[in-house]
């Protein structure tokens, strides 16, 4: 840059020194500068003509990058949180494990306890039914056997009476039967 610049003011002093004109000066050629002069006024044109609708769809277009952006970024950290608790986890997975397996040791224990007693309770309602039927059954027996006993004896007492007591007696006790009911009746 520097170099262009002592390079264009040699080339000044030099046209300086030799009478011609600057402006007719080859390499300079004025109308370059025009050309160039009348690009930056059709730009300037241009821009103020259809700068606004240019200008707000770029505005509109940044605003929508950043809300991009911004939507990315919160997404971006939910992920991140997400992946915290996800690696927070599998940190304390072990140790959840262990708990969980404690909990379930603790849980059959309980378990196994209540279903201990439920059996215990269960042989005590059995053991106490069987002896109530054991006493049900025997006074049965016992009423049965007096039963039997009173019909046996009843039995052998008819025989025995039969045995003994002949026609005669059976008249004479008939008779008195007889009396007795009269007498009662009277």
């Amino acid at each position: 840059m520097f170099l262009g610049t002592v390079i264009s003011l040699q080339i000044l002093a030099a046209s300086i020194a030799s009478s011609e004109p600057w402006w007719n000066y080859p390499g300079l050629e004025l109308w370059k500068f025009v050309n160039l002069l009348i690009f930056v006024a059709c730009a300037f044109f241009l821009h103020w003509r259809f700068g606004r609708p240019v200008r707000e769809a770029l505005l509109s277009r940044r605003e929508g990058i950043k809300r991009e952006l911004l939507r990315a970024r919160e997404e971006l950290d939910l992920a991140v949180s997400k992946l915290q608790d996800v690696e927070l986890r599998f940190a304390n997975l072990d140790a959840e494990m262990a708990r969980i397996k404690e909990r379930a040791a603790v849980e059959a224990s309980a378990e196994r306890e209540r279903i201990s007693a439920a059996t215990e309770a269960e042989i005590s309602r059995i053991w106490e039914q069987a002896k109530r039927e054991i006493e049900s059954a025997g006074k049965a027996a016992r009423r049965d056997l007096r039963r039997f006993a009173a019909q046996e004896s009843v039995r052998l007492a008819e025989e025995i009476l039969e045995g003994e007591i002949g026609p005669d007696d059976d008249s004479r006790l008939t008779n008195l039967n007889v009396q007795e009911l009269g007498r009662t009746s009277a």
